[in-house]
């Protein structure tokens, strides 16, 4: 088990085997008329998270999956950041994990019993360590490796946070550093430096345990995590919800170390690509550098925030309890040409 590479074994790597946000929607479209599902307070329309099914007692039950190919070769890590991604989406809607299943595809002539377990183990542990089940799952077959969660959370209504609620004149803050997909996809070029994965792997298993704490902050207005559309793909979405537009400061948005190294060499996600494709029309000029980075698509990775400026004093302070020391990377304005300005 120790000589295997899970990451031969898939074509894709991580959020970045996601399909493209401008495909995606073409899929999603439906003929079909809509039926309203009055406790349905969150459910496809906002491109959120998670679906959020009001119970009718001042809370909500919150629902979601995720799930993808490896992104790193050592089973039990593959198994951890899959199930610390999945469980993200609750964090990010301001609502505490209740329990998980775990969704299972693995090419049984290929991969041993032995290397699958050790996945499931990797998904376990992070369970454990958000204080809930892994209560059951779903196993197939499958011509390429994959694993995830269907993570099942609650919230109290009044601490719901969505991604199509920013305002104008609010700072942007990211808890993780980016980076994420062009040090993975160095580890698959087989050209990454032994040690220079593991501040990738380590932000890919922290659990987003924070968003639970700040949505509970008056001065957070919208929040989501940033995963396979990268940073921009996802403000995109808060942009466009909201009705409003925004500036990111490249210089200010935290990369993990040797990311710009390893860009340099070439090793950009095809997920990149794919991400500027479908919405750089709403972006304002940038670099190379820039739209490789920004365009980056991320695995496990942080938190995108909406910060009323009243409130950036104390939103710092809470950060700062949880163990992040966070800066802004940029603010929140009216629609301008662009959706989302880059400088």
């Amino acid at each position: 088990m120790k000589n295997v590479k899970l990451t031969e074994y898939s074509h894709g790597a991580g959020c970045g085997c996601k399909i493209s946000p401008m495909l995606l929607e073409e899929i999603l479209q439906s003929s079909r008329e809509s039926i309203i599902y009055p406790e349905l307070l969150v459910g496809n329309d906002s491109k959120d998270d998670a679906a959020a099914f009001d119970l009718g007692d001042g809370t909500s039950v919150l629902s979601t999956t995720d799930f993808f190919m490896p992104i790193v070769d050592d089973p039990f890590i593959f198994g951890k950041i899959a199930a610390t991604n999945a469980l993200s989406d609750i964090y990010a809607m301001g609502g505490k994990p209740l329990m998980a299943i775990s969704i299972f595809g693995w090419p049984i002539e290929k991969l041993s019993a032995e290397v699958g377990r050790e996945v499931i183990e990797g998904g376990r542990a992070v369970c454990e360590d958000a204080g809930i089940p892994l209560a059951g799952g779903h196993s197939i077959d499958s011509p390429e490796p994959i694993f995830g969660l269907a993570a099942t959370g609650i919230v109290d209504n009044k601490n719901l946070i969505k991604n199509n609620t920013a305002q104008v004149d609010c700072e942007i803050f990211l808890t993780k550093p980016l980076g994420i997909g062009i040090l993975s996809t160095a580890q698959k070029q087989k050209k990454i430096v032994p040690g220079d994965i593991d501040p990738a792997i380590e932000a890919m298993t922290t659990l987003n345990k924070s968003g639970y704490h700040f949505a509970k902050h008056e001065g957070v207005v919208a929040m989501t995590d940033v995963t396979g559309f990268g940073l921009l793909g996802h403000l995109k979405e808060i942009c466009e919800g909201s009705g409003i537009g925004a500036t990111v400061r490249f210089e200010d948005v935290p990369l993990l170390p040797n990311t710009e190294k390893y860009r340099q060499m070439g090793c950009i996600p095809g997920g990149a690509r794919k991400n500027f494709k479908s919405y750089g029309d709403a972006i304002s000029p940038m670099t190379q550098q820039q739209q490789e980075i920004l365009c980056d698509a991320q695995t496990s990775g942080g938190l995108l925030i909406i910060v009323k400026k009243e409130s950036i004093d104390s939103f710092l302070a809470l950060a700062k309890e949880h163990g992040l020391s966070l800066n802004a990377i940029g603010k929140t304005h009216p629609p301008k040409k662009h959706l989302i300005e880059v400088i």
